[in-house]
Order: C-alpha cells, then sequence, then structure tokens
C-alpha cells in the first residue's frame, strides 16, 4: 500500500496520520510475473547443496536432481490421472522425505494440497474431507485405514509398495499405485498444464483460526513466495550453508511452508525426523552437523534443564541457531539456555497459519535480548493495534488487537465467507485475535489471546469442538473448556462440566469419552464439575471467569 515515508517515525515504524506501523525491515522485491507457481519459483533458484533432504532415521538422503526429477515424474503421474488445476489432494502422513515431493508437484499443476494430522480420528479426518472435496489422497500403509469411510482412491508413500500384502480387501480395490512407482516415471516434456497464477490457492491448511471449529486456510502462490522470499532474505544474513532439522510438523503451516518446501530455495539441506522424539533430534543434531534448530519453547525448556546430561552423550557443536515460536520466551527460559549454550543464538518468530507462518520475528541475538518480545515486523507487512471495544486504532506502547496486512496475508476461509468477513476485513486487514502492543522501537509483544484456542505444546486446541463432543454424552447438561496453564507443555485443555440431575458422572469417565474421538493432543486432562457455566447476556460462555477459576489455586 501507498504511504507517505516522511510522516512514519523511522524509531517505531509508526504513521500517526494512517494509524499504521509499517515493518521497518528492508522491503521485499516479489516476482511481478503474474503466472507463476510456487514449484517453479523454488525449483528456478540457485541450489548449492548437494542434498536437499535426509532420512534421520534411515539416512536415506535425495540430492537436489533427484528432488526435482521426482517431482516432475509425480506430475506426469497425477496429470495423467487427470488432477487439474483446482483439484484438491489429501496428504495424511507423518514427515518423511516424500512429503515435500507430494506437496511440489501437486503444487506445480495447480492442485491444492490438504495435510491432515496422522494423530487425528478417522472421524476427524472425515470433517476435513467433507469439507475440503479431495479426489485423491497419499498415505502411508499404517493410516490407509483411516481413510476406509472415504472412498478415496490412495497413492501409498513407502519404499518398494507391498501392496495387498496386508490381506484387505478394500485397501487393495483402492490402492492405485505407491510413490515409489510415480517417482520411476519418465517425466514428460512439453505437456499442455494449465496456467497457475500466483493468485491461485496452492494450499488448503486447516486451523481453528481466530475462533471456534476447524477452518480451511486458502493460502496462494503468492502468499508461499512471500514467505519463501523472506526466508531467502533471512538467511543471506548467515554465513556458510545452513544444514535445518525439521522437528514441527510438515502439516502445518511452518513445518509445510518452510522446512518441507521453503528451505529448497536457500540451497538448504532439511534432516527429517518422522516423529519427534528428544534422543533421535539429539542423536540428528550430532550425526547430520546440524546448524538450525526449529522448536517450540517447551523442547527449549527441557534442553537447558538437562544440557548436562546432554552435551555428556551428544555432540551440539554444529549448532548456530535455535527458532522458536508459538509462545513468547520469558527471560528466565532464554538467558537459562544462553547460559548453558553460549555459542548458539536463540531467535524468535510470530506468525498464523492465516499469514502463511510469517508476520514478526528477531533476526539477530541484539533483537531477541528485548526479552518476551515476537520481534519487527516481517518484510511488506504492516500492521494496526485496535481497541477490541472501540474498533479505534491505538498508537506506540498501547495494547489492543493485533491486525496485520502483507503479501502473506491468506485469500480466506475455504467455502466459509461467514468465518471470512469476520476476520479479514474489506480493506485486507486480517485481526489476529491477539492482544499486544508495539513499543517505541518497533517491536511487538504479544501480551494475552482475546481467541480462546488451547496451545498444547504448539498444537492449536479449539475449546469448541471439545465442548461440542462433551455435550454428546447423555449425562452432560452443559460444559465449557479452557486452557490449564502447564509448564511442561504449555497449556492444556480443562473441562467444567454440570451434569445433568441424578448423574454421578466421574472425572475419569469424561476423560475417556473425549479421548476415544480426538487426537492424543486434544484430551481434557483435568475436569472439574460446577453447578452452572457463566455466560454473557447473548450465551456466550465467559471463559475469563472459568480461567479465573482454575487458575487461582495456582
Amino acid at each position: 500500500m501507498a504511504h507517505d515515508s516522511t510522516s512514519i517515525d523511522p524509531r517505531s515504524g509508526f504513521c500517526k496520520s494512517s494509524s499504521t506501523f509499517y515493518s521497518k525491515r528492508k522491503p521485499l522485491s516479489l516476482p511481478p510475473n503474474e503466472f507463476l507457481d510456487i514449484t517453479t519459483f523454488i525449483s528456478s533458484r540457485p541450489q548449492s547443496s548437494k542434498i536437499a533432504f535426509i532420512d534421520a532415521s534411515t539416512g536415506r538422503h535425495v540430492t537436489f536432481p533427484d528432488l526435482w526429477r521426482a517431482v516432475d515424474s509425480v506430475a506426469t503421474c497425477l496429470s495423467d490421472l487427470g488432477i487439474r488445476k483446482g483439484d484438491v489432494i489429501l496428504l495424511l502422513s507423518p514427515n518423511s522425505i516424500y512429503f515435500p515431493i507430494v506437496c511440489l508437484s501437486v503444487m506445480s499443476l495447480g492442485a491444492i494440497i490438504t495435510a491432515t494430522n496422522p494423530l487425528n480420528t478417522p472421524q476427524e479426518i472425515g470433517k476435513q474431507i467433507a469439507d475440503s472435496k479431495p479426489i485423491l489422497a497419499f498415505t502411508t500403509p499404517s493410516f490407509v485405514s483411516k481413510l476406509d469411510d472415504s472412498g478415496l482412491p490412495v497413492v501409498l508413500l513407502e519404499e518398494n509398495s507391498k501392496r495387498g500384502n496386508d490381506g484387505n480387501s478394500s485397501v487393495k480395490a483402492r490402492v492405485i499405485s505407491s510413490i515409489e512407482d510415480m517417482m520411476r516415471k519418465e517425466p514428460s516434456q512439453g505437456r499442455d498444464r494449465d496456467r497457475v497464477r500466483q493468485d491461485d490457492t496452492a494450499t488448503l491448511l486447516y486451523s481453528s483460526g481466530t475462533t471456534g471449529m476447524s477452518k480451511g486456510v486458502e493460502l496462494s502462490h503468492r502468499n508461499l513466495i512471500g514467505t519463501v522470499q523472506t526466508f531467502i532474505e533471512r538467511l543471506q544474513l548467515e554465513e556458510g550453508e545452513q544444514t535445518f532439522i525439521c522437528t514441527v510438523p510438515m502439516f502445518h503451516v511452518y513445518g509445510l511452508v518452510m522446512l518441507a518446501t521453503g528451505l529448497l530455495a536457500t540451497g538448504s539441506t532439511v534432516v527429517v525426523l518422522s516423529r519427534f522424539e528428544m534422543d533421535h533430534m539429539l542423536s540428528a543434531i550430532d550425526r547430520y552437523h546440524v546448524t538450525y534448530l526449529p522448536l517450540v519453547p517447551p523442547i527449549l525448556v527441557v534442553l537447558t534443564n538437562h544440557a548436562d546430561a546432554i552435551r555428556a552423550r551428544y555432540d551440539l557443536g554444529s549448532l548456530k541457531t535455535v527458532v522458536s515460536g508459538g509462545a513468547p520466551l520469558s527471560k528466565e527460559v532464554t538467558d537459562g539456555f544462553l547460559a548453558k549454550y553460549p555459542t548458539v543464538a536463540i531467535l524468535q518468530g510470530y506468525g498464523l497459519t492465516e499469514t502463511t507462518g510469517i508476520g514478526a520475528s528477531t533476526d539477530s541475538v541484539d533483537e531477541s535480548k528485548r526479552y518476551g518480545t515476537a520481534g519487527l515486523l516481517s518484510p511488506n507487512m504492516e500492521a494496526k493495534i485496535v481497541d477490541p471495544e472501540s474498533g479505534e486504532a491505538l498508537g506506540v506502547n498501547q495494547t489492543g488487537e493485533l491486525w496485520l496486512r502483507g503479501p502473506t496475508v491468506m485469500k480466506g476461509y475455504f467455502s466459509n465467507p461467514e468465518a471470512t468477513t469476520s476476520t479479514l476485513d474489506s480493506k485486507g486487514w486480517l485481526r489476529t485475535g491477539d492482544l499486544c502492543y508495539i513499543d517505541e522501537d518497533g517491536y511487538i509483544f504479544v501480551v494475552d489471546r482475546l481467541k480462546e484456542l488451547i496451545k498444547y505444546k504448539g498444537y492449536q486446541v479449539a475449546p469448541a469442538e471439545l465442548e461440542a463432543l462433551l455435550l454428546s454424552h447423555q449425562e452432560i447438561a452443559d460444559a465449557a473448556v479452557i486452557p490449564y496453564p502447564d509448564k511442561e507443555v504449555g497449556q492444556y485443555p480443562m473441562a467444567y462440566v454440570v451434569r445433568k440431575a441424578g448423574s454421578n458422572l466421574s472425572e475419569s469417565t469424561v476423560m475417556e469419552h473425549i479421548a476415544k474421538q480426538v487426537a492424543p493432543y486434544k484430551r481434557i486432562r483435568r475436569v472439574a464439575f460446577v453447578s452452572s457455566i457463566p455466560k454473557n447476556p447473548s450465551g456466550k460462555i465467559v471463559r475469563k471467569d472459568l480461567i479465573k477459576l482454575a487458575t487461582s489455586k495456582l
């Protein structure tokens, strides 16, 4: 957006006349070509590193030439199957070196990738399928059964596919190929492909957004290119080639946009952990000389608390940088870590699925020394701090809801105009649902969440989803779910339950009722029985009263 740079305070980035904070970072120049897909954008970058991905458990690796050959082959097979621009493809898989190949192939055709958490129940996956309407699924043999009711044709992600050996005839009937078979296909040259525009949708990632039930976040090729360009600029500040370790799930925006695809544009190597396990991660850092470790705060706490034992077993000397996201780091945690690992820099990032994983970051050790900050606005990003009650835009050091606008802000929520208009305004401002202030030097500080999401080890848990499941129990008259603070995991779901008259429902029965229906990270871990749930005049649960009640005993 055009603005008069003379009226911007160079220190804070704040412009009084527009009540807008502008990024102090060097602006990015984004590709002007309207017809450009994210796969072409990444593959056309110079890639100096020989190896793109390493599987931490098997040591199998994929070089850059092998990767792009595999992407072309899989895209050719998908095209032969009739996959076209705008078709949705489901990816249900733990982290693997196949994950990026599938994503890049699908997006190169202008088709849309929707990934889901392998921990989700068939019921939860079914909801995503009903909403996004994929026409094909990629999954591993161990998760095929979760798609039994979907009727989708399946491509198996495994080496040397052993199709049909499990004796499950329904699986055999629906499995149409394997990734390895597809990767052996001769890529077709000169095939007529649909022209993909930057504004076309590339991914459909499910997030609870600022409130309520899970929604499909539509991210365009332009959104992804904006985020990847930010990584490229950021890593140009580093000396030498970097080796990253993928600790976060690739179905999550951070894992998919950064680790599964975006870092390829920088020529970096990514070591892939199929699942997060502390010793597995540490031995991989040691073995593959990892320089960059993206993580969530609970992992940082473990590294700090057990530093002596860890260093006795593993050589972490290659590690130069830790990037933390998901929640702000306190002074104690930051100082504690730096005391134990003095040669490692800590950087922080802030972003949402709705902003393609970025929004603000600290890009140097000096910036990270501003304890508790989410950093400076990302390049090309604008912000407003808005009073949630009056809607008035506020200035420096005033707390309100953070609104963001920029090239990485989503197109909207898939097939959900109501949710889109309540989150994105007509001028492109995204309401983040986070209460923040921006200080006199332009640093963002997250104070609280207006939105109701519970953050369990960086995973999002929507109270509304758990409340609906609680109310399905015949002995529960009313229920509310709140975040309960926990040092190890950040927060976990706690339920307040009103029993029906005459019921002797126990805490453990309530927990089991939910555990059967949701992924492990969504489980309720504490229950309190009450006579009524506090609600405002419009019938909304007054969660802050319940949070106060729960935490008053801490």
